[in-house]
């Protein structure tokens, strides 16, 4: 038997995938030469670490993230939390050297297992299918022993049919396909997520590697996994997964948009590292023009006090600015 992934093509997923590509291009043009690409891919790297890791319930925070990243030392909680993060880290450096296979094996997939799950497993052993059965949730995967064949099937559709189909949709295919499967006793979650973003990367979508998608899985994991779930519940209809996986990209590029736009300014005063909610200030002021105090800690959904924790390093790098006076002042994007 093959693998045929069943979906159709909504208007909001073409019109989606339309919009990710436009984006894409925008960034492709300004990405060429440009100094800042390794800053850019160490900072994706971490990020994508983090939010993985941290869907899994590590609890290192980005910061500490970007402290392993850079080959410091840290105090964490826990050995087994560095560890995972470590070997995620060197797993998305084993993915992004080998960005160029045109097959995937067993044996691509046993090296990325090992290399994310060494050290950190609760059962099973790294780098070799699973010999029990497992449960996630609610969910019951296939027996341990119908793993090769689906293994098998999934990896002849990767390499075959994949490139038929957008790598926005193909990449969340494969994604929601393995972690069905669930070949591995523990581990398939990063694994899984490692092997959506090889999949950009081999297809030339994410050519320079600076797109973390799995930040935003993170930010929301209620409905990263309402998604993963729905699909079983609508008897394998993978639509609603693909047109929520578009949607994460779509965030995704214009998160890398910004940042882009930031950096090749050249206007900013310091050096500043954006966190999740700087970013989405800095989108929120991209879309209102001007926003007031009040507005600006409603929109983020934060205090007073942790609203100016977020704009005070903006304000800082030039990044925001203040106009009008103390009572009546606007908060704008620095130009």
């Amino acid at each position: 038997m093959t693998y045929r992934p069943l979906f159709h093509v909504t208007p909001h997923l073409l019109k989606t995938v339309e919009e990710i590509s436009a984006y894409r291009e925008k960034i492709v043009s300004a990405s060429v030469q440009v100094r800042w690409i390794p800053a850019l891919q160490k900072e994706t790297r971490a990020r994508n670490s983090h939010s993985s890791t941290a869907i899994e319930g590590n609890p290192l925070t980005l910061e500490q993230v970007r402290v392993l990243e850079e080959g410091r030392t840290t105090v964490v909680a826990g050995d087994r939390a560095k560890r995972e993060v470590l070997n995620y880290l060197t797993g998305l450096r084993f993915v992004e050297k080998n960005q160029a296979k045109k097959t995937i094996s067993h044996r691509d997939l046993f090296q990325l297992h090992r290399i994310i799950a060494s050290k950190v497993m609760d059962q099973g052993e790294a780098g070799h299918y699973r010999k029990i059965q497992v449960r996630v949730g609610s969910y019951q995967p296939p027996p341990a022993g119908e793993v090769p064949r689906f293994m098998n099937e999934l990896l002849k559709w990767w390499d075959q049919k994949a490139t038929e189909w957008s790598p926005v949709i193909s990449s969340a295919i494969v994604h929601y396909r393995f972690e069905e499967i669930h070949p591995f006793a523990d581990g398939n979650g990063r694994v899984g997520r490692a092997l959506a973003l090889w999949e950009l990367y081999r297809r030339g979508f994410d050519s320079h590697h600076i797109f973390s998608v799995d930040e935003v899985y993170w930010e929301d994991r209620p409905r990263y996994y309402q998604a993963l779930d729905a699909v079983r519940k609508s008897g394998g209809d993978l639509t609603g997964w693909l047109e929520y996986t578009a949607e994460a990209l779509h965030l995704t590029l214009e998160r890398v948009w910004l940042r882009v736009q930031q950096l090749s300014a050249g206007k900013v005063k310091e050096k500043i590292v954006l966190t999740p909610k700087q970013e989405q200030l800095l989108h929120l002021l991209r879309d209102q023009k001007s926003l007031a105090p009040s507005q600006l800690w409603k929109g983020l959904g934060v205090t007073k006090q942790g609203a100016m924790k977020i704009l005070n390093p903006l304000l800082a790098s030039g990044l925001i600015r203040r106009i009008g006076t103390r009572k009546s002042g606007k908060y704008i994007l620095g130009n």
